[in-house]
């Protein structure tokens, strides 16, 4: 097969750009031939042969003139069109797998990939997979920027109410433009020409089923990890971990204010983000950066347990599936798409998200209680998530026009 990814950010950027790498690679070790479209950027680390890819937006950075294009440019983009529109000449994919799209590509880009289709009568399945719920809220977490609140009053269509909670970069003026984004493409039934969405949890398909074209087209197909850890190598420390993200809608405020509280606990942090300074300022914690590959593995495998203390509704994330791979139970905000991770009081324990009192309590018990973290370590060894074998084995069925059949026995 020649499989089109299709993502706004072609270098690693976060979960999307993992999974279509991932992805892109063993689809390529199959013998399936793999190209990439998205945008220009200096880390672009995978592209397509005729080296089509439309001009870097940067809504942070970007200089004053560009700005002023943005608002239209973020809605319906000519460019994207006739970009991608190289891409499916040359390249003539059998499956077009969209990621992350909306503001920097376009819905505009599924017209383009429809109407190249119906031209050649090729064949060509358009699939999504949902990261985020981007579809159905402009803002795509769900989430208030100023007061952090959880918010779904977007759901059903209510895409005004954005405007008014300015929800997109606490700005007025870029929430209107998210709010028309989501009501121009929705009042064309743009997304009718997605054949599948993958959702990676049930709490997102709930989400996304509340808008009536996309709910038909839904299946449920969590993430992949690597595979089960057989290791013996490493041992368990005196340590607890947090890895990921450093920023406020991933718990890390409700976490440090915790930390303060227990210094007799030694905490260890992975990651980065714009709250690294207050994580590196407590000195019960040992702050690693940035870790992938052995250096990950080992710092999750060595740890007593892993807090997840996410305070946003989190779709599939890795981590908590990654941490009971390597044998380290989690201990996980009860929000999203985590409970259908963790198997309570056997894998680990939920607390309620923002509940600084509870997750203290729970951080304190486990680490005294060094049976039980025992136990739930063992149990780590017989949990079951999808490797990227099981995964693929899976998408293909989708890729091939088979997800009846995936919905009947998966």
């Amino acid at each position: 097969m020649r499989i089109l990814f299709i993502n706004k950010f072609l270098y690693p950027n976060g979960g999307s750009e993992t999974y279509i790498f991932r992805l892109g690679e063993y689809l390529k070790k199959q013998g399936h031939e793999v190209q990439y479209f998205g945008m220009e950027h200096e880390k672009r680390c995978v592209g397509n042969a005729v080296n089509s890819y439309t001009s870097n937006m940067d809504f942070h950075n970007g200089n004053k003139l560009s700005k002023w294009f943005y608002p239209i440019k973020t809605i319906y983009s000519i460019e994207a069109r006739k970009k991608i529109r190289k891409v499916l000449d040359d390249f003539n994919p059998d499956i077009c797998h969209l990621n992350n799209f909306n503001f920097q590509l376009t819905p505009s880009i599924l017209i383009e990939i429809d109407k190249w289709r119906k031209k050649s009568q090729k064949q060509c399945r358009i699939i999504y997979t949902a990261h985020d719920g981007q579809l159905v809220c402009p803002n795509h977490l769900m989430q208030n920027p100023i007061s952090g609140k959880l918010c779904t009053k977007c759901l059903g269509g209510h895409y005004l109410s954005c405007v008014n909670g300015k929800c997109i970069h606490g700005s007025k003026i870029k929430s209107l433009i998210g709010a028309v984004e989501a009501i121009y493409w929705n009042s064309r039934k743009i997304y009718k020409y997605i054949d599948v969405i993958i959702s990676p949890s049930e709490f997102m398909k709930k989400k996304l089923a509340t808008n009536a074209i996309l709910k038909q087209k839904i299946l449920v197909l969590h993430n992949f990890v690597e595979k089960k850890n057989k290791d013996t190598r490493y041992q368990k420390k005196d340590y607890v971990l947090y890895f990921g993200r450093y920023s406020k809608e991933k718990g890390i405020e409700t976490l440090l204010e915790v930390i303060k509280e227990l210094p007799e606990i030694h905490f260890v942090f992975a990651g980065n983000g714009p709250m690294e300074n207050k994580v590196k300022a407590l000195s019960n914690v040992t702050e690693k950066g940035f870790l992938s590959g052995e250096k990950l593995r080992k710092v999750i495998a060595e740890a007593k347990f892993t807090v997840f203390s996410s305070e946003c509704f989190e779709n599939c994330p890795f981590s908590v599936m990654e941490s009971q791979i390597y044998g380290t139970p989690v201990l996980g905000a009860n929000i999203g798409g985590v409970p259908e991770l963790i198997k309570t009081e056997e894998t680990g324990e939920l607390f309620e998200s923002g509940n600084m009192a509870e997750l203290k309590s729970k951080i304190q018990t486990l680490w005294k209680e060094k049976k039980r973290i025992e136990r739930y370590s063992v149990n780590c060894k017989n949990v079951s998530f999808n490797d990227i074998d099981e995964y693929v084995r899976k998408l293909m069925r989708i890729y091939e026009g088979k997800e009846e059949v995936f919905r009947n026995c998966c």
